[in-house]
């Protein structure tokens, strides 16, 4: 029965006969032999087999057979785990040989990343170059961006020059309106401006808005009253529409023209036949000299509506846009007119629905300037003011 223990008898006893032979024949190789070991056994074998000892090759062979069975296993298999890890980090450290690119490819890979590289310059900065040609400029051509009150604006030396006090206005967020040529403002526009700013809060953001505009009326009563009926129940646009085609038809604009030119006439300017009617009675009236019409600048509110109503076509809200457009009376409250119901419900309700009630408690903090209110209302939802 063969065991560890008899192996390892057999194993040193053989040790123990090789030792002489492994010294004789270290002793005679060189004493670099582990490098020229190899190289050794040739020569030997090539010059007459005999060693420098004396001892022939078959002698050597036998030697070196015996000293390597005399190393132990464990050496061995050492010797080999180092080897294959010398192998393996040689291959991982050795540079890899890289493919050769022929010259064209290389310089059409080089063109193409040159090209997208400047595509994606050029689409992030695509105005990188304009500020040498900016600073270059002809000073008329300079551009200056302005940012104030969270508005950018681009401004020119021309705009600044023309157009200064319009630009800061703009930026600043007012809207100022044109003053017509030969319009008398109200003696009483400014002080009423003031109060309302400061009593109503809407008043005081919306007022400055239009810088110099105001009220504006005609001085012939019967244009204005004529006016009145054509606006009577639709838009300002509209109105104005009609009112030039009237106008072309009438251009003198007295009560005896609208009478010569008669109804057919007036029906085709796009009235409807009933306002028609309405503007011919009144042209009638003023003519036969009916109407206090000298009087009605010393007269009260309420006794010139009542005067006014009394004539065919003519309502409250007509003789009350008579009070304030011929008459400039400053407290004039036209409950009837749906423009001034639909800003107080914008300007103070959120946009919800107001009664004539609720408009009137609304216009009782502007008194004794309802005629001032009134116009800045319309003018919040209809910049262009009408005149009449």
């Amino acid at each position: 029965m063969v065991t560890r223990k008899s192996v390892a008898a057999k194993v040193a006893t053989k040790t123990a006969a090789a030792k002489p032979t492994t010294k004789t024949a270290k002793a005679a190789t060189p004493a670099d032999a582990s490098v020229r070991r190899a190289p050794a056994k040739g020569a030997a074998a090539k010059s007459g087999r005999t060693t420098a000892s004396g001892k022939t090759a078959a002698t050597a062979t036998k030697a070196g057979i015996a000293r390597k069975g005399a190393q132990p296993a464990a050496e061995k298999v050492a010797r080999k785990v180092a080897q294959k890890a010398a192998q393996k980090t040689a291959q991982n450290t050795a540079p890899k040989a890289t493919p050769k690119i022929p010259k064209q490819v290389a310089q059409k890979v080089a063109q193409k990343a040159a090209s997208r590289a400047g595509t994606k310059v050029a689409r992030k900065t695509p105005e990188k170059s304009t500020p040498s040609t900016v600073a270059n400029a002809a000073p008329s051509a300079r551009r200056v961006i302005a940012k104030r009150d969270g508005e950018t604006r681009i401004v020119t030396p021309e705009i600044e020059r023309i157009e200064h006090e319009l630009v800061d206005q703009i930026v600043s967020g007012a809207v100022p309106l044109p003053v017509a040529a030969g319009a008398t403002r109200p003696v009483f526009w400014d002080q009423a401006c003031n109060d309302l700013m400061k009593r109503d809060r809407i008043l005081k953001k919306l007022i400055p808005q239009f810088g110099p505009a105001h009220l504006t009326g005609r001085g012939e009563p019967f244009v204005t009253l004529a006016r009145s009926i054509v606006g009577q129940q639709i838009s300002v646009k509209a109105a104005q529409a009609v009112w030039d085609r009237v106008q072309a038809t009438c251009p003198k604009l007295t009560p005896a023209q609208f009478i010569k030119a008669g109804h057919d006439a007036l029906a085709g300017c796009g009235l409807s036949r009933r306002k028609a009617e309405y503007i011919l009675d009144l042209a009638t009236h003023f003519k036969s000299g009916a109407l206090h019409v000298d009087a009605w600048a010393s007269m009260d509110d309420e006794t010139v509506v009542a005067e006014l109503t009394g004539i065919r076509g003519i309502g409250r809200w007509t003789a009350e846009m008579f009070l304030m457009f011929n008459l400039l009376r400053p407290d004039v409250l036209p409950l009837d007119d749906v423009g001034l119901i639909n800003a107080i419900s914008v300007n103070y309700f959120s946009g919800e629905p107001v009664t004539r009630s609720e408009a009137r408690d609304v216009a009782a903090n502007w008194e004794p300037w309802r005629s001032v209110a009134t116009w800045y209302m319309w003018r919040s939802l209809e910049p262009v003011p009408v005149e009449y």
